[in-house]
C-alpha cells in the first residue's frame, strides 16, 4: 500500500508536469461583475465557447450559521468562513452532441499581490476537519456543500457548491481557471474579485 503522504506527492509532481508539457490555450471570452440588488453582494461572471462560471459573495456570518447547523463547532465554523468563501457556479453551456468538460480546481491559481497560490478545495480541508475531530456526519455535510474538486460536464451539465481562496477577509484577487476540452487545455483570468467582509464578532 502506498503512503497518503506520498500518494499526495505523486499527485503534485503529475499536475506540475502536465502544466510543464501540456499547452495552454487562452479561450476568448468574457468577465462581468455585478452586485445583487436585493442583497448588494457582488457577483463575478465568466462566459465563453461552452462554459460559464459565476462566483457570488457568500458572507461570513451565512456560512458561519450554515455549517454550525451542520454540527460544525464555532472555532472550525469560522475558519471557514472567514477563508473567502463564495456561492459558485459551474455550467457546460455547449449544445446537445458538443464536447465534455474536464475540470480539476487543484490546477486553478489565486493570484494576490506577488503571490500565486492555490485554492483550498475539499481535499485540503477534509483532513483538517479529522484531525480536529468534527464529526463525520459534519464531514459529510461540508463535503456536499463544496464545488466538486475534479468532475467531468457533458454538455448542458451543471454544479453549484462553495468554493474557498484562503484569503482574508476583504481581500481582492485574480481567479486563473483552467478547463480542458477535446483534449486542449484552455485558460482563463478573472480580475479584481473581492472577499467578502466579515462583520465584527461579539466577544463571549
Amino acid at each position: 500500500m502506498t503512503p497518503r503522504g506520498e500518494t499526495f506527492s505523486v499527485h503534485i509532481i503529475t499536475l506540475l508536469l502536465s502544466s510543464l508539457f501540456i499547452p495552454t490555450a487562452i479561450a476568448a471570452g468574457s468577465a462581468t461583475t455585478g452586485s445583487d440588488p436585493g442583497t448588494g453582494l457582488a457577483f463575478w461572471r465568466y462566459e465563453a465557447e461552452g462554459i460559464l462560471f459565476e462566483l457570488n459573495q457568500r458572507l461570513p456570518d451565512q456560512t458561519r450559521a450554515f455549517f454550525q447547523a451542520r454540527g460544525f463547532d464555532t472555532d472550525a465554523a469560522n475558519q471557514f468562513a472567514t477563508s473567502c468563501v463564495f456561492q459558485s457556479r459551474l455550467l457546460n453551456t455547449a449544445v446537445a452532441g458538443g464536447a465534455s468538460l474536464q475540470f480539476n480546481l487543484n490546477e486553478w491559481r489565486v493570484i494576490s499581490g506577488n503571490k500565486s497560490s492555490s485554492m483550498a478545495t475539499t481535499d485540503d480541508w477534509m483532513p483538517r476537519w479529522k484531525k480536529q475531530s468534527i464529526g463525520q456526519a459534519a464531514r459529510i455535510a461540508f463535503k456536499w456543500s463544496l464545488l466538486p474538486t475534479e468532475q467531468t460536464y457533458a454538455p448542458g451539465d451543471y454544479n453549484w457548491g462553495m468554493t474557498s481562496y484562503d484569503q482574508p477577509p476583504g481581500t481582492r484577487f485574480n481567479l486563473t481557471l483552467v478547463w480542458h476540452r477535446e483534449g486542449r487545455r484552455e485558460s482563463a483570468t478573472i480580475r479584481n474579485i473581492e472577499c467578502p467582509a466579515d462583520s465584527p464578532q461579539e466577544t463571549p
